[in-house]
This record gives C-alpha cells, structure tokens and sequence, in this order.
C-alpha cells in the first residue's frame, strides 16, 4: 500500500518523538512491503519563528495532499506564560482542526499489564480498565465567538452546538459500542447548560436507532471523579470539546503516564494521529521524552487503513518494550534508556515473531475504536 504522510513535528518534544514513531512506520514498510512517503511541515510554536503564522497556508496545503498527518506537540511557555500574546501557538492546530473538518476525536484509555502497578491508583480499581473517548472537536466553547470589553475587565468565550455537529458524532460513538461491550456514556451538564440539554436531546433520539446499545448520561463533575474511582463502568464516552478536552488528559493518570496514550482525529476526508501529551518543552532534545504515545498514534494510523497484521506487529513490540523494561525514566526512574533506544528497540522488534503477545488485542484500546 501507498501512503502518502504528513509530519508535523510542531514544538518541544514533538520532533523527537515523531522520528521514534517514523522509525517504526519505516520498519512496517520494509517487513510488509509497504510503500510510505512523509513531507515535514511546520505547524505551532516554531511556525510562528519562521513564518510569523502558527499554521502557515504551505503546511494546510501539504496535510489536505496528505492521506494521514502524524503530529507531535504544540505549544512554548514563552506564549504560555504572556496572556497579551495575540498569536499564539494552539490556534494552528484548533485552525487545522477546522480546515480539515476534523469533528472526531478518539482516545482509547488502557491499562498495560505490565504496568499497572506503576499507576497512583490502586491495582485492584484499574485492571481490565478499557474505554474510548469519542470528543467532539471543531465545535463549542473553543471556536465560539470570543469577546473582550474595551477596558479589558469582561471577557466571555460562547460555547455553541448545532445538531449536526452533534448527530455526526454520536452515530460514530454509537457505532463504536455496537461493536465493543454496547455501552454509551453521554457526559454533559445538561443540569445548567442549554447547549448540553441539546446533546441530551439529539443522542437520545439516535440511541433509538442503536437499541443494542445501552445510553446513559452522566455529569462531567461526577464523570470526572468517576473515572478515578470506577474507571471499569465505561465503554465509550461521548462528550463535547471542553470537557472531552479535561477527562481524556484526566484519564491518561490510570495507565501510569501520559506518554503511552495516541489519538485519532477523524474527518469525512482527513484523518491525524497524535499523542495526547503536551509539548513538555523541558525535555526538548534530552532524549528523555517517552516515545510510546506517537508510536501508538502510528499503530492507529495503520489501522485506519485496514492495516491490522502491521498494526498488531507495532503493538506486540511496544508490549516487548513495556515488558522487558526498555523504557524512558517516566515509567521506570532508574532506566537508562533515552528516546532514540526505546524507539530503536520497538522499531527493531516489529518483524520479532519468537515472543508471543501475551495481551488480549481488546486492552490495547485500538482496535475497533478507529473504524468508521
């Protein structure tokens, strides 16, 4: 198969862990006969550098000629940390979201075996712990209209839904629990928002089509907190962009750090695949960034091309890594492996066929997740 991919880097230590998850894609091609052309572009922080634009027109133009953009990180505490900045490094990607209609985000939220008690939270809370959130990306409080008086004292940002931002999402979600354990959970605060209720509205009257699947709702504040404590009772979550946005960086506290978790933002045309982590600027070229969530973002990326016997080959290394303790110091503070060595041992292993993955595929919480 040939495919054509984007790489976008962006800022802090997006660069570093692409080229980990790059490794492992040329690693497929060469075991699988694959063909995979990637073109950089800039996108974030060091757009702003180069270009003055956080999402220069070059770089919307290369991801649209794209089949599939792998993205790094963005955002620079020189931005962060200046609230007068009136450019800023985020607004390239909330802008790629747009321009490319990218009104689905998934999160797959599991817990490695081999990890589990690497976790805050206690073992027996967190084991079996496989759910997906589907967020809504390109509507509500983010892309509403935004006011600022003119002495600079009242600010107000609008969070707006029409039903078919809502509708086109929910079948998604819907789709994905007919073919997992057939569980919908809604989170909302449909008990003070009008906006929520909407969602309540329209989600219910879809669930009549899926009967097989069981609709429940849930307050953000009491999902927030079950998710600690329970994280067992879900299957997917469906949600809205701001709260979607807080529990999927909540949820990534079960597995034991925020460096295992890929994403998938999917649109009727494009799709990007990204780490859920930030940009952690602090590690940039330490080579102590944990690769594994970009891999991961690759493996999901191969799977939305119906690659399956790849995308099992990249999730059985990644297991090989997390089982033989060839990691970066944030799962392991004593190990003595850096970025590059734990991308090159998973890269190196993805053709390995003498360890048997002792991992049912189903807690990897790729699988169906990606497959609309």
């Amino acid at each position: 198969m040939n495919i054509k991919i984007a790489l976008l880097g962006g800022d802090g230590i997006g660069p570093d862990v692409i080229l980990q998850a790059v490794k492992c894609l040329q690693a497929v091609e060469e075991t699988f006969n694959h063909t995979f052309s990637y073109t950089e572009a800039l996108v974030g922080a060091i757009a702003i550098e180069k270009t003055g634009n956080p999402l220069p027109t070059e770089t919307i133009e290369i991801c649209k000629n794209a089949d599939a953009i792998l993205f790094g990180a963005i955002g620079d505490p020189k931005y962060d940390h200046n609230p007068e900045a009136t450019i800023r490094p985020e607004q390239g990607l909330l802008q790629l979201r747009k321009e490319l209609d990218l009104f689905t985000n998934i999160r797959p939220v599991q817990v490695f075996p081999t990890l589990i008690d690497r976790s805050p939270l206690r073992k027996e809370i967190i084991q079996g712990t496989n759910f997906t959130i589907y967020r809504e990306l390109t509507g509500g409080i983010y892309f509403g209209e935004k006011k600022l008086s003119a002495d600079g004292t009242v600010a107000s940002d609008l969070c707006e839904y029409s039903e078919k931002e809502v509708s086109r999402i929910a079948h998604l979600a819907f789709k994905a629990a007919k073919s997992r354990r057939k569980k919908l959970t809604l989170v909302d605060k449909a008990n003070v928002l009008e906006s929520s209720r909407l969602w309540r509205k329209v989600v219910t009257k879809i669930g009549e089509s899926y009967p097989e699947v069981h609709l429940d709702f849930m307050f953000v504040d009491n999902a927030a907190m079950q998710i600690i404590l329970n994280p067992n009772q879900f299957d997917v979550i469906l949600t809205e962009n701001m709260f979607g946005d807080i529990i999927s960086d909540e949820s990534s506290v079960i597995g034991g750090s925020i460096g295992l978790l890929p994403s998938a933002s999917i649109g009727a045309e494009h799709a990007l695949f990204e780490p859920i982590h930030g940009s952690y600027p602090q590690a940039k070229d330490k080579d102590i960034a944990n690769p594994i969530a970009a891999i991961l973002s690759a493996a999901m990326l191969l799977e939305h091309f119906g690659l399956e016997e790849e995308t099992r080959a990249v999730l059985k290394a990644v297991n090989k890594s997390l089982r033989k303790e060839v990691v970066t110091p944030d799962i392991n503070p004593n190990s003595p492996y850096g970025t590059s060595h734990v991308g090159d041992f998973i890269a190196n292993n993805i053709v390995d066929t003498e360890d048997q993955l002792n991992i049912n595929n189903e807690n990897i919480g790729l699988g169906k997740s990606t497959i609309i």
